[in-house]
């Protein structure tokens, strides 16, 4: 790229590295309010029962008692796509379900009124998985759906949101199929991200229907949409975000955490905080979509792809909120991923005891892509086809396009990433080590080495709208009204480092305003990577709208027209001949220069992670290694480098890559609890433990905004787990069909111990 650009593209400190590191940074548990309360859930021991009687008079004599809530204390508030989610019900549907809630002077005291409330339950049975959830005669989760399946689509995506993808004529796309590949895959061990900071809400009544919240959401605005709707659209929502301790996407999802303060502040008329404990978070709050696929894909022995039929079965848990719009978007990645012209892909979102599912980093197209890629396998292998050749050959290029969650085609007007899949593939080595199918790369007395691609891109890089406004101040500062929660991953700094270019100031001359839907406007929030271009672009547009104000309150001063003149470090001047400028101060004090930029959203064009991974097994253990990780990608320009190369590195955590190794959450299909609930049974890497990982990123001007750029971050984790499935096959010589791919399976895959693992697939 020709364009010399002062910030855009050069590390600079984090606006709140200092605060972070120093303690400084104010996150939700830090904010002290005067007479706060503590709110506490008791929840269900039951997957599946009804509540027949609730005695809480032991616990309301509790000195330091403030308020109970059951289900017959509260209207009728609901939520989840569709609403049929009571915040509090008559009838508990997963173990952890809410069944009271407490404020009390303090947790210690709320934490024993929970223990002097008398619940009689009628225990029900209840199902834990697809297979028994779709049974003839299954115990109905909710009485609306009797057959356990909930309605596809979602009214935030439109009446044509797409709920599957039928196109062209799949039976004669098989006629011309070379090879076909038929199997059922899946990506069901639903990991948990477990951000590190905990979900939780305070909440501030007034009356007589004003509530402000302060949360742990990274999405503060839509948490006053959504909000107001499970109010019934009677409450006044004011939300303010905080420094948030980590989200991985699960943390646009915190209305229920934000319901129960709510109500509660509402019966005690004090502010009440509800925070989950650790063990709270990973066993009460959401988890990843389960996914499962059934299906048959066509391709010639060059690697065209000519059908894919089949259905896709997700597993929601006991509710659904976004999982109808992560059914549409991943319908529309794999697209993305496998341009074919005959499809009829259908898809059941099934409900079950266990808990729900929920927004977290993939969304929708890791899960479906997880399950896909193992099918696809089987085609190339038929073939004898190298799937490194046959991904970077089905990849949506320029004259391509796919069905997107609005049901629309768009036709693809993005960059070729052919480049970038080649140079990542050189960098990896991956034709020198590629042997062919169920080959080893290396084998050392019981180690043996395999390697694994994978692919994943997302059109969300434009989706919703974002809305900015960029404030400037007469002695050459600005500030930005922008809705945004610091996530963790050093947005807000690229903010005020785009505003900054555009206005030609150094970045410590640029403030934000703190996330507050009283004060800043719409914000969808930084979800599916759209925090460059979309949220970039609403930022850039206010900044270029505050400048031309500038520009024509300058040019009488100056005696030209505004496009004669351009403005650098504070001062206004004639572009040919710069000694002739005046500075900011010219707009007086008394004056407000207010820039507003909106951006609409925009699903032509999208992003691409392609990751190579390396893997080596121990045949006597069973143990897997992740020996070396190379990922590729084009960003159109770099706007931080710091900050790319550290979501690009969160690749293996947050349910990423290690999914497929040894994270997962492990439910007991008896009773529905989890039962690795804790940060020492739920297994993670630690830092000593990473492997090698390089990252070949490539900038090719994308046409997005000024700066040509486009986000990355949310997609890091999502090829890596079928990569390393793939690898582990390579290596064992033998099919692996379920994650992760623990020693106990790898052995039962060796024939060691057991019987095989269940993989079902075959080729014809």
């Amino acid at each position: 790229m020709t364009e010399t650009y002062r910030y855009i593209g050069k590390p600079i400190p984090r606006r709140d590295a200092v605060d972070i590191v120093t303690g400084a940074a104010e996150y939700m548990d830090d904010r002290k309010f005067p007479g706060l309360l503590h709110g506490k859930v008791l929840r269900s021991p039951y997957a599946h029962a009804r509540i027949k009687k609730i005695d809480k008079s032991k616990a309301e004599a509790l000195p330091g008692v403030k308020a109970i809530l059951t289900w017959q204390d509260i209207p009728d508030y609901r939520g989840g796509t569709p609403r049929n989610v009571r915040i509090l019900d008559s009838k508990v549907r997963c173990v952890g379900d809410a069944v009271a809630l407490i404020a009390a002077e303090t947790e210690e005291i709320a934490e024993e009124a929970l223990e002097l409330i008398d619940v009689e339950y009628e225990v029900l049975p209840a199902v834990f998985d697809i297979d028994s959830a779709l049974k003839p005669g299954a115990p109905a989760v909710y009485d609306e759906y009797p057959d356990n399946i909930l309605p596809g689509g979602t009214i935030i995506y439109g009446p044509n949101c797409l709920k599957g993808v039928v196109r062209g004529d799949v039976e004669k796309g098989f006629a011309e199929a070379e090879v076909i590949a038929e199997g059922t895959f899946g990506y069901e061990n639903i990991p948990n991200a477990i951000p590190p900071e905990s979900v939780g809400a305070v909440a501030q009544w007034q009356d007589p229907d004003k509530v402000t919240i302060w949360g742990t959401s990274q999405a503060p605005y839509m948490d006053k949409v959504t909000l107001f709707h499970v109010f019934n659209r009677d409450v006044d929502i004011r939300s303010i975000g905080s420094h948030v301790g980590g989200g991985f996407g699960t943390k646009i999802q915190c209305w229920q955490v934000e319901a129960y303060a709510i109500l509660l502040s509402k019966a005690a008329k004090r502010p009440v905080k509800v925070a989950f404990t650790k063990e709270e978070h990973i066993a009460n709050f959401v988890l990843r979509l389960g996914s499962r696929i059934h299906a048959r894909v066509g391709m010639k022995r060059d690697g065209t792809l000519t059908a894919i039929q089949g259905t896709w079965y997700v597993d929601t848990g006991y509710y659904s909120f976004t999982t109808q719009a992560q059914v549409a978007i991943g319908s529309g990645e794999l697209m993305i991923m496998a341009q074919c012209p005959n499809w009829d892909l259908k898809n059941h979102i099934v409900v079950t005891n266990r808990n729900a599912s929920g927004s977290m980093r993939g969304f929708g197209g890791q899960e479906l892509k997880c399950s896909f890629i193992p099918l696809l396998s089987l085609a190339m292998e038929k073939a004898g086809l190298d799937p490194f050749e046959v991904l970077k050959k089905n990849f949506v290029k320029p004259g391509g396009g796919y069905y997107w969650r609005d049901g629309v085609f768009y036709n693809f007007r993005g960059i070729d990433f052919s480049k970038a899949m080649d140079k990542g593939a050189e960098t990896f080595g991956w034709k020198e080590k590629w042997k062919g199918w169920l080959k080893p790369t290396a084998v050392d007395g019981v180690k043996r080495r395999g390697i694994g691609v994978g692919v994943h891109g997302n059109a969300d890089i434009g989706e919703d709208a974002s809305e900015a406004y960029v404030q400037l101040g007469y002695n050459g500062t600005a500030t930005i009204f922008l809705c945004v929660a610091e996530h963790g991953t050093g947005q807000k700094s690229n903010y005020v480092k785009m505003a900054a270019e555009v206005l030609k100031i150094p970045p410590e001359r640029i403030s934000m305003t703190p996330a507050d839907t009283l004060v800043t406007p719409f914000e969808f929030g930084p979800v599916g990577s759209r925090g460059t271009y979309a949220i970039g672009s609403a930022v850039i547009n206010a900044a270029e709208n505050a400048r031309q104000q500038l520009l024509e309150m300058a040019a009488p001063k100056l005696g030209v027209t505004a496009d004669e003149l351009d403005t650098a470090d504070g001062v206004v001047f004639v572009k040919n001949d710069r000694a002739k400028g005046i500075k900011w101060r010219m707009m007086g004090n008394d004056r407000t220069i207010l820039g507003y930029g909106r951006f609409e959203p925009d699903f032509t064009m999208c992003n691409m992670m392609m990751s190579f991974v390396e893997v080596e097994i121990d045949t006597e253990t069973g143990k897997v290694d992740l020996i070396r990780v190379v990922n590729a990608t084009d960003v159109g320009k770099i706007i931080d480098p710091q900050g790319l190369e550290g979501q690009l590195n969160a690749c293996f955590g947050t349910a990423g890559i290690d999914s497929a190794i040894f994270e997962e959450t492990i439910l007991d299909r008896r009773t529905g609890h989890i039962v690795n609930a804790n940060m020492i049974d739920y297994k993670w890497r630690t830092f000593s433990e990473l492997p090698v990982i390089d990252h070949v990123v490539l900038e090719t001007p994308f046409p997005s905004h000024r700066f040509h750029a486009v986000g990355v971050g949310e997609i890091a984790t999502s090829p890596g787990p079928s990569a390393v499935l793939m690898a582990v096959s390579n290596a064992l010589g033998t099919w692996m069909h379920e994650y992760p791919m623990t020693p106990d399976r790898v052995l039962k895959a060796l024939g060691k111990i057991g019987s095989k693992a269940s993989g079902k697939g075959g080729t014809k």
